[in-house]
Order: structure tokens, then sequence, then C-alpha cells
């Protein structure tokens, strides 16, 4: 079954919500953005997640001591990067933490999303390229591109890691997605939301069309 992360909480309520439907992974932005969330309030969430639930740390190339610091101070299971790291900052993660670390990549053309293919990383997600943007954008990008990329990582013999699919993903998308895709997990964020805010009942509806299929 396909898994589900509902990422940008940023409230006890988002958490409350959340705990009541069970998606397989939530996520925490730490980058500048308007999801932003602060050290105390992401450890807080955490302390009040359901233990079923995995917490994604989301970083735009942060500096890795504080991303190792939320590490050890168990706010976030695992670390999901959207910017420019290099192979080597993974690999620093992981000796350091021992955590599952999720590497993002910004779709445009299937010749940069194999090269920008991690070999560290033990996820792979793919979103929806906007200049000037990091992740979050709302759109969905062509998945004839991915599956481009696909066929040519085959054709060099490269491993396909499992991936999560974001970008403009909503009740109404989602199935679509699914079946066109071997992905891991769907990675959801306006997509169950109303005016900024996390509504409880799209939220449900995702869970449930995804959990159906």
């Amino acid at each position: 079954m396909t898994k589900v992360k509902i990422c940008g909480l940023r409230t006890l309520a988002d958490v409350r919500l959340v705990n009541q439907y069970l998606p397989d992974y939530v996520g925490f932005v730490f980058a500048k953005t308007r999801r932003l969330v602060a050290d105390d309030q992401a450890l807080l969430m955490r302390q009040m997640l359901d233990q079923r639930i995995q917490a994604v740390g989301v970083f735009v190339n942060e500096p890795i001591a504080h991303v190792i610091r939320l590490c050890d101070m168990n706010a976030i299971d695992a670390v999901q990067l959207h910017g420019d790291e290099p192979e080597s900052y993974i690999r620093q993660i992981k000796d350091k933490t021992g955590i599952t670390v999720i590497k993002a990549v910004r779709v445009q053309c299937s010749d940069q999303v194999v090269e920008d293919m991690s070999e560290n990383a033990d996820f792979m997600l793919f979103d929806t390229y906007k200049k000037g943007i990091p992740g979050g954008t709302g759109e969905r990008f062509p998945m004839e591109v991915l599956q481009e990329s696909f066929t040519k990582l085959r054709e060099r013999n490269q491993i396909i890691k499992p991936y999560f699919l974001a970008g403009g993903l909503d009740c109404d998308s989602v199935a679509q997605v699914i079946c066109r895709t071997n992905c891991y997990a769907v990675d959801v964020s306006t997509g169950v939301e109303t005016d900024g805010i996390k509504n409880g009942e799209k939220i449900k509806n995702f869970l449930n069309i995804v959990r159906q299929l």
C-alpha cells in the first residue's frame, strides 16, 4: 500500500488532526517559508504525535549541526533535504545519527533528474520545480518527465530507489498519480488545507482514497 506523508504541520491542532487519521509520515518544515516551525515547537509536536507516525524534518541547505541537533533531541525521526546538499552532507547525517534521509529533486527534465539522483539517501522525493521556491508550490509536474528519467536510469543499470511524489496532489489527483507510478509514498500539504490551515475532512478523504487503491 502506498504510504502517505502530510507535510507542513505547524500547530498542536494539526497534530491532533493527524493523530485521528494516522498518516505514515508528517513533515515539520525548518526552512524559511510560511510553514517554518521553531525547534521547541517541533519537539512539542513530536511529543504529542502518535508514535505510529514518523516525523520528518524538512530542510533547505541547513547547517548540518542544526539538523543533527534536532535528530539528537528526538524532535524528528527522518530528514528530508530540499536544497543543494552534496552526498558528503548526507553521509555525515547518516554516520552521526543513523537516521533515514530523503533527498528531494525538483523535476525539470529527465537528464537533470538522473544527474540529481542520490547514492546515499534512503529515499528520493520528486517535487515540482519553480524558480526560487525550494518546494511546496502546490503545483504538479509532468509525470512523463519522471518516466523518461526512470527509463534512462534502467538503461544505465542504475537502481531506482523507493520514492515519494509531491507537488500539487489533492483528493482529485492522487489516485491517478499513484496508478501511473510505482511510488513508495505521496506527500501532500496544500492539498489538505483550506485557507492555509490543515483541514481534517480533506486529510481523511485523502487517506481514504490512497488506502482504497
